[in-house]
């Protein structure tokens, strides 16, 4: 007797049962018999299985037949791939080469073993990246053995024919083709008799209809492995892995590869990059890791998803939702190969056709952005390295002296007792609760950090994190799936990890933040850190087991070279399994469960910072950028990081203003004070062996070079918040590529030296020591001069800003009306100040905006109806309002309006049928000023100008 597991082709549900062999009434033992029990069935399942549809012509007809076939699945020792023809391996261009031996042993022989070509080149340089070993044309270790077409997609199913070079290979593969929406389409490839791990976070919607006129089509071709996405609109491939380099699904090693569109490809992080990211021969490693920001390293976050831009600006996007380690390699053909140790290949594609829509899409998958609270966008002051509340006051009511607005007060590990998590130093900090009462009497706010694990070396009854997570049987176990897993991070002896993905984690957690807040202080938000999760030990104070999850059939390229280097073990057990399936996804379930608890507690809209990142975290949290360095280097790759964090659906992003190691210099904070003051979340930050780099520490030049900035900051705020919002509904992107509003523009695809926020305000950032002016790319529009009010004569081509050390020039697009507001030295005091508009028109005289607006920190504003909403449009000499939604009461007046680009000479101004006489009209600028307004902004308003 043996199992046999049955599949039914209707309804893809398994069933097992016990019978014997049908083949022959023979024993199958010897390899005879075994081949001519496969060659049986196959027989046999081709003569019975349904009609295979004609994908040569009209794709994906509606099947109507209804049945069921049973495939029979029995292991088979395969054999392996035969040596390639010469011209199998003539037939591939250098650029065309997929590497056949990612490992660094490679050898003809070795190469050869694999059924793969071998080739030196006659001049070896020093580093050639183009791989000696590299698979032949066609190459193939599956075949289809069915293919079945419904309304929904389409299924199919391939057979192993050849043994890949790694152990335990799946031998029955099956691949969903699902049409989820007009733009988004789902493909799966998995093991359709045992179940593989997967990931838990992100939710994805699950799809119970099938979208009918879609943007795309599926080729699969029954000769080859594989699938190739059309757009159907030009009938260009934006995805095409028939046969195409080596595809492998083995137990640890799932390899796909694919020809891409273009050669503009962005995201795929987080690595240290361009924004427009180098396909000749790069591998980017995925596993997060506490690695400050280097060039080929792996970093904090995980995002296997990346934005494919063609000339002409259509756009397309893939995910890879697989959480397991990773290599991504691209290659100049252009081509990407995925390389991943474990789960399945679950890939979502995303159809654009514009580079918005590809993330607004995305989003739409894996989740929309939270909307911060307001104070969350004003500026945050913090460093590791206060050391005494008395210089946390000092320094804070230094800044505020010389004027520069701070929201927000932060601490970092070092209002800890001995660095212990729930708690606080009572000697050098004594009087902390007083202090976070008075910043909140004030309108200020306080974030405090918090690490993941929590102490595991306090004598019993004295440390209740750890008590109550041993009551509770909360925490990460070690292998042997009993005992907690003992590592150490800052706490003086030992740390233990509580595991975020069990659910009781959740009581346990919001307790702990509970009596905190009741007993110690009442902080804002959180800051979550070293939760990739970092270990300062690799694996654990008690080692780690040798098994093929510590140490797999191949190793992605690691910081460390090892899995568990500054990590614990791939061993230990979570809820949710093995650490080596969920290890990139430590930070997003902390983050889950930390929204979660503190939106309980406080009944506000929480506000979290966190530095590991996976797919889908921004409707949790925001993020920074890590540990970087005071270097105009890190200065300026600052905006990519920024840029790609949006594009990944994680807009709350921003560096640590100044650089977190080394000492900075006044140079370099003028100038990062003036980008910073333009990240969405602007927080200056550094290391506990660095000097202090607030803005009153450094002296004069950097004083007027933040206030300034800054100030600009908080008049900008409802615009930015508005923004956010934008995100929150559609998943726009908050700061974003220029190329993302102007897409047809092929200059603007690798620029990442300036950006927009959103689509009106144009940054250009000084990021060269010493430079009183900078150059920048305008694309085809109007654009006007912030400061000056001025129309910029757009050549075309670069162009040369004036920059002074205290200023970074700013940009107002045409076409568009940025709403304002009288900035404060906090937003609780600008929150009661009178609102302004800049209004830009285009060519024609034209120009649109928005506000939204709520009460800053209460839960699901939008969803609960409970906020305002106005639209403002100017058509040639009318400004008006609509009133478009008006739940949130509060007064809200429009104080002035400053009209960019009005060339004819302005004599009289009527604001809602009144005449007007509060104005000046700047005719070297032509700009239009209306000053000293005082207009109900509840009640659509009317301008008008002559």
């Amino acid at each position: 007797m043996e199992d046999e597991v049955l599949v039914s082709y209707s309804t893809g549900k398994l069933h097992k049962r016990r019978r014997q062999c049908s083949c022959l009434p023979v024993v199958c033992f010897t390899s005879l018999i075994v081949a001519t029990c496969y060659v049986t069935f196959m027989y046999i399942f081709r003569k019975y299985s349904p009609v295979e549809s004609d994908f040569d012509n009209e794709k994906f007809l509606y099947n109507e037949r209804n049945f069921i076939n049973l495939i029979s699945v029995r292991e088979f020792k395969l054999a392996q791939p035969p040596a390639p023809a010469n011209s199998q391996c003539d037939l591939v261009d250098e650029n065309e080469k997929f590497d056949c031996f990612p490992e660094s042993d490679a050898s003809q022989m070795l190469c050869e073993k694999r059924g793969c070509c071998w080739s030196v080149p006659k001049q070896v340089k020093k580093w050639n990246p183009i791989p000696y070993c590299y698979f032949p044309k066609d190459f193939a270790l599956y075949k289809f053995v069915n293919l079945t077409v419904a309304d929904f997609g389409a299924t199919g199913f391939m057979k192993a024919v050849y043994s890949s070079p790694y152990p335990n290979n799946i031998q029955l593969l099956k691949i969903d083709v699902k049409y989820e929406t007009e733009t988004r389409l789902h493909i799966k490839i998995y093991d359709p008799v045992n179940a593989r791990y997967e990931p838990p976070y992100p939710e994805v919607p699950v799809m119970n209809s099938a979208a009918k006129n879609t943007q795309y089509q599926v080729d699969l071709d029954k000769t080859k492995t594989g699938f190739r996405v059309i757009r159907k609109n030009d009938n260009k491939s934006i995805f095409d892995c028939l046969n195409v380099g080596g595809f492998i699904f083995s137990d640890q090693f799932l390899q796909l590869s694919a020809k891409l569109p273009t050669n503009y490809i962005y995201g795929l992080g987080e690595h240290r990059s361009d924004l427009l990211l180098d396909i000749n021969w790069k591998t980017l490693t995925m596993f997060n890791c506490d690695q400050p920001p280097e060039n080929q390293k792996n970093l904090y976050g995980t995002h296997p998803f990346h934005l494919a831009v063609e000339k002409g600006g259509k756009s397309s996007g893939v995910l890879l939702l697989n959480s397991n380690g990773m290599d991504i390699r691209l290659q100049p053909y252009p081509a990407i190969t995925y390389r991943t140790i474990g789960g399945i290949l679950d890939f979502y594609f995303f159809l654009g056709p514009t580079p918005s829509d590809v993330i607004e899409q995305y989003t739409e998958l894996v989740g929309r952005p939270l909307i911060p609270p307001y104070w969350g966008l004003g500026f945050h002051l913090c460093r590791w390295g206060y050391n005494k509340l008395d210089n946390v006051k000092e320094i804070l009511e230094k800044n505020q002296a010389a004027g520069i607005p701070v929201d927000v007060q932060w601490n970092d590990i070092d209002y800890m007792d001995r660095r212990n998590d729930f708690t606080y130093d009572k000697v050098n900090f004594k009087g902390l609760d007083k202090f976070v009462d008075d910043l909140h009497k004030k309108g200020m706010h306080y974030v405090v950090i918090m690490d993941p694990g929590v102490s595991g070396g306090e004598p019993n009854g004295t440390y209740p994190p750890y008590d109550d997570a041993i009551a509770q049987d909360i925490l990460v176990k070690d292998f042997t799936g009993n005992k907690p897993l003992i590592g150490r991070v800052w706490n003086d002896k030992s740390t233990v990890f509580p595991d975020y993905t069990n659910p009781k984690t959740v009581k346990y957690w919001m307790e702990q933040i509970s009596r905190q807040q009741r007993e110690q202080f009442k902080y804002d938000g959180m800051w979550i850190d070293m939760n990739e999760p970092s270990n300062l030990v690799d694996g654990s104070l008690t080692g780690c087991p040798n098994d093929t999850l510590e140490s797999p059939p191949y190793v992605p390229a690691v910081v460390g070279g090892k899995l568990r280097a500054h990590t614990i073990c791939m061993t230990a057990k979570h809820f949710k399994g093995y650490h080596y399936n969920l290890h990139n996804l430590f930070g997003m379930s902390e983050a889950i469960v930390t929204n979660f608890a503190l939106t309980e507690i406080t009944n506000k809209r929480p506000f979290i910072i966190s530095r590991s990142t996976f797919v889908g975290q921004g409707k949790y949290s925001g993020s920074w950028t890590g540990d970087n360095v005071a270097v105009w280097d890190d200065l300026y790759h600052s905006i990519p990081d920024v840029l790609n964090m949006n594009m990944f659906g994680i807009p709350l992003i921003g560096a640590d203003i100044c650089g977190f190691q080394k000492n900075a210099t006044v140079a370099l904070c003028q100038r990062w004070y003036q980008l910073g003051a333009f990240y969405p979340f602007s927080r200056t930050h550094n290391s506990n062996d660095c000097v202090a780099q607030d803005p009153a520490s450094l002296g004069k030049d950097v004083i007027d070079s933040a206030r300034k900035a800054l100030t600009i900051r908080y008049r900008l705020l409802p615009y930015l918040y508005s923004l956010f919002w934008q995100a929150h509904i559609k998943g726009d992107t908050v700061a974003r590529p220029l190329f993302f509003e102007f897409p047809s523009d092929v200059q603007t695809y690798s620029i990442n030296k300036q950006f927009l926020w959103g689509p009106a305000l144009h940054i250009i950032p000084v990021l060269t020591e010493g430079m009183t002016y900078v150059k920048g790319y305008l694309p085809k529009a109007r654009w006007f001069d912030y400061y000056t009010k001025k129309e910029i004569v757009n050549t075309g081509e670069n162009i040369t800003f004036a920059a002074p050390l205290d200023t970074i020039p700013l940009l107002v697009r045409g076409g568009y009306i940025i709403p304002t507001q009288d900035p404060a030295n906090t937003t609780t005091d600008s929150r009661k100040n009178r609102m302004g508009l800049i209004v830009a028109p285009d060519e024609k005289s034209e120009a649109n905006g928005i506000l939204y607006w709520d009460d800053g920190e209460s839960i699901v504003t939008y969803e609960r109806n409970q906020y305002n909403y106005l639209s403002f449009h100017l058509s040639g000499k009318t400004l008006n309002s609509t009133v478009d939604v008006w739940k949130y009461k509060t007064d809200m007046l429009l104080g002035s309006v400053d009209l960019l680009g009005i060339k004819s000479s302005v004599s009289s101004v009527v604001v809602n049928g009144q005449a007007y006489k509060n104005f000046t009209y700047m005719s070297d600028c032509q700009y239009l000023h209306i000053l000293n307004l005082s207009v109900n902004m509840s009640q659509p308003f009317v301008i008008t100008w002559s």
